[in-house]
């Protein structure tokens, strides 16, 4: 066979080759720029907070101080202001005062605004949440119209519209004005979450291992409204404060109305809800609006935990990606009751729990890995969210009450709360529990974390001294 037909034959079979190398090279370079999409989002994610400056030791110098909230009476009315955020998203420019309101006066507000050292006024408009669970007293907004001749307004005084307020604004309770700034990225964190109304508080075992589990999962500030805890409590809260992991702000409701420990009137008389929890929620919502990329509102004995992955930082593009971004999340409860302890069975990986824990006032949550079984009616009910704040109006303890792109149920296989308080379901029997195991992914370092912190605090021995 002479040279000239080979020669053909395999620039033949070259052209042939031609279009597969090309397929192939089309297919190299979508999968490649799908890994690195993949990769960026994640990065992306990741890198939303710029690195958390490292803490000065903790002592009484460097300790943050606790931020007082003062309530401000509106004279010769029932209404106490909490705080003043302006509002960026809606058509006019104006504050948002919230406020607790008795629902039944029918009471109207001026708004009295100090520009550069001048003074501005607008009449207030009150919006009261429906959110309210039957009690006399209720979170409202008082919106007030900023006057165009004010530019920069620094703080704000509403009084009852009937009153002499031409005396300045001296006379009046000023609450300074926040959220004077626009800020969509550069966030100081990933993630809040909202602890409301901390009283009477003695769980100091699953108070650790909450703010460790957040940790875990990717966390960078919780925000504690207390009223009052036991004096290991308020160790815990101390040592954390120093840290930089939470800010604790005292809630003093209860000093100017009869504030409720129940959620309904029928389980605790009061004037107002769960020692204010929901005016509580709203100023958590509003002062980290600008400050965190989400927020969660739960409560200290729940956790929301990724069932795919590990942390938040992984589990909040998926929820992007699948749901849309700018939702609020709904995350279904999952009841483990405390009273029952029961061993994982002997297909579960354990660590070993530290026996001086049994010694700690508080519930170990290592201890309860069985949840009652969901039924039609708990399915859907005392859920907690994940939420974008700058996306949300107004919220309530279970789900936003405004918001611009509504919520989404996440799906129980990608992610769910679990809650670790007295029984819901009575009439079950241990053996109708069901085992969930996924706690135990990360109790190697809970343990470890744990151990450390209430070392450190003095509530337990050191190392070696057990």
């Amino acid at each position: 066979m002479s040279n000239k037909p080979r020669q053909w034959l395999t620039l033949k079979m070259l052209r042939c080759l031609v279009p597969v190398f090309l397929i192939l090279a089309f297919l190299s370079v979508l999968l490649l720029v799908q890994q690195q999409n993949g990769i960026s989002q994640l990065m992306n994610f990741q890198l939303w907070t710029r690195p958390y400056p490292e803490q000065k030791p903790c002592t009484e110098e460097t300790a943050y101080p606790e931020r007082v909230i003062s309530f401000a009476p509106v004279k010769n009315t029932k209404t106490l202001l909490l705080s003043a955020y302006q509002e960026h998203r809606t058509n006019k420019k104006e504050v948002r005062v919230i406020a607790v309101v008795l629902r039944s006066e029918k009471a109207a507000y001026r708004c009295i605004f100090n520009c550069q050292e001048q003074q501005h006024i607008s009449e207030g408009v009150s919006n009261i949440h429906k959110d309210h669970f039957r009690f006399p007293y209720g979170t409202a907004d008082i919106m007030c119209p900023i006057p165009s001749g004010c530019v920069a307004p620094t703080h704000i005084a509403v009084v009852r519209s009937a009153a002499n307020y031409s005396q300045g604004m001296t006379h009046h309770e000023l609450l300074e004005i926040r959220n004077q700034k626009v800020q969509s990225d550069g966030f100081a964190f990933n993630f809040t979450v909202c602890f409301s109304t901390m009283f009477n508080f003695t769980n100091v075992l699953q108070l650790v291992q909450s703010l460790t589990m957040l940790e875990l999962l990717g966390v960078n500030r919780v925000v504690i409204y207390k009223t009052d805890c036991s004096p290991e409590t308020q160790r815990i809260l101390d040592y954390y404060v120093c840290k930089g992991f939470v800010e604790l702000i005292p809630w003093s409701l209860s000093k100017f109305i009869n504030v409720s420990y129940g959620w309904l009137p029928e389980h605790g008389p009061g004037q107002i809800h769960y020692v204010g929890q929901i005016p509580a929620l709203n100023d958590c919502l509003y002062r980290y609006m600008y400050k965190s990329r989400y927020v969660a509102l739960n409560d200290m004995d729940e956790l929301i935990l990724p069932q795919t992955v590990n942390s938040w930082l992984e589990l909040l593009p998926l929820l992007e990606k699948k749901y849309g971004v700018n939702k609020c999340y709904r995350f279904q409860n999952n009841v483990f009751p405390k009273d029952v302890v029961l061993p994982p069975p002997p297909s579960a990986a354990t660590a070993p729990l530290p026996p001086l824990w049994k010694n700690l006032s508080g519930v170990n949550i290592l201890d309860h890995l069985y949840q009652e079984p969901l039924t039609k009616e708990s399915r859907y009910i005392q859920f907690k969210i994940i939420v974008n704040p700058r996306a949300v109006f107004s919220t309530s303890v279970h789900g936003v009450l405004s918001s611009q792109k509504g919520c989404v149920w996440v799906q129980r296989e990608i992610a769910r709360m679990y809650h670790t308080r007295d029984k819901r379901q009575p009439e079950l029997k241990p053996g109708q529990l069901l085992f969930d195991g996924r706690l135990l992914s990360y109790s190697a370092s809970l343990i470890q974390t744990v151990n450390a912190v209430l070392r450190e605090n003095g509530l337990l021995p050191a190392e070696g001294k057990l």
